[in-house]
């Protein structure tokens, strides 16, 4: 079909879209009049969530984002203006982990779960969030340690089933300038992260997975990667570059990761929020 007939069905399809959009808005509106007016016994919905209970833990992404190698991630190519054929239309070219993102147990593993293959009852999980801003302005090498999981569970008790544990580092705050990488002279950056026992520890429990602030699990000047190689293979993920963690408790907020569904994925940048 030739681009000036594709244009056409598209203007035809946006008219036929916004009729039905009217008709659907009026049948809405009359069923709610018609429940408040309507019988007692009319049940009400199973799930309450306040707009102002709910937290956005992603990060803008853009071309520029600071990303682990250092090079751009993301490539937004324009492929149909509204200007010119009055629709928008981009297409993408995109590293896997760039962003708010998510590893899957396939990102470290020959033969692990993709991203389309992690259950969505362990993407919508409670959150545990170990504060260790304090360590990591001393320090911006610190790493969440066995002890600082300890520490949590004897303030707030044992961790929920199939929770995601994250650490609260602080460092979100710096992701549009060069400390969020903070590469020294040797291009060896420093960041915090979690040490391979904290998740040695964490797989002993239910957790479905772990997040952090930063660039990568591990810590910046990770030789090995050793805390992707002992936490992903083991069926969980890991949520990289979360925000907003500081705006959440330490316990009881209820985490949504929106992975992308992409058969084989190795990960893929989320839509990731909490309810509080």
């Amino acid at each position: 079909m030739c681009q000036h007939c594709v244009i056409d069905q598209v203007k035809k399809r946006m008219l036929d879209r916004r009729s039905l959009f009217r008709g659907a808005a009026a049948a809405a509106a009359a069923a709610t009049v018609g429940s408040i007016a309507g019988p007692a016994q009319a049940q009400a919905p199973t799930v309450a969530v306040s707009a102002s209970g709910v937290r956005d833990l992603t990060h803008e992404l853009q071309p520029d984002f600071p990303t682990y190698f250092g090079d751009p991630q993301l490539k937004i190519v324009p492929k149909f203006t509204y200007k010119d054929h009055k629709f928008n239309l981009n297409e993408w070219v995109i590293n896997e982990h760039t962003g708010t993102h998510l590893d899957a147990p396939l990102h470290f593993s020959p033969d692990g779960k993709s991203v389309a293959e992690i259950p969505v009852e362990n993407l919508v999980v409670p959150l545990a969030i170990i504060d260790i801003r304090e360590k990591a302005a001393a320090n911006p090498d610190a790493q969440v340690t066995p002890d600082d999981i300890k520490a949590w569970i004897a303030k707030n008790g044992p961790l929920p089933d199939r929770t995601c544990v994250a650490m609260y580092s602080g460092w979100d705050a710096h992701v549009t300038g060069p400390k969020f990488r903070n590469a020294d002279d040797k291009k060896v950056m420093h960041f915090p992260g979690f040490h391979v026992e904290a998740a040695r520890m964490l797989l002993e429990t239910s957790a479905s997975g772990i997040a952090v602030d930063t660039l990568s699990l591990d810590f910046g000047p990770s030789p090995d990667f050793a805390t992707h190689y002992a936490w992903l293979p083991n069926g969980r993920w890991g949520l990289e570059g979360a925000a907003n963690l500081g705006r959440l408790p330490e316990k009881g907020a209820m985490l949504v990761v929106g992975a992308q569904k992409v058969r084989g994925g190795t990960g893929g940048p989320c839509r990731v929020f909490a309810f509080v």
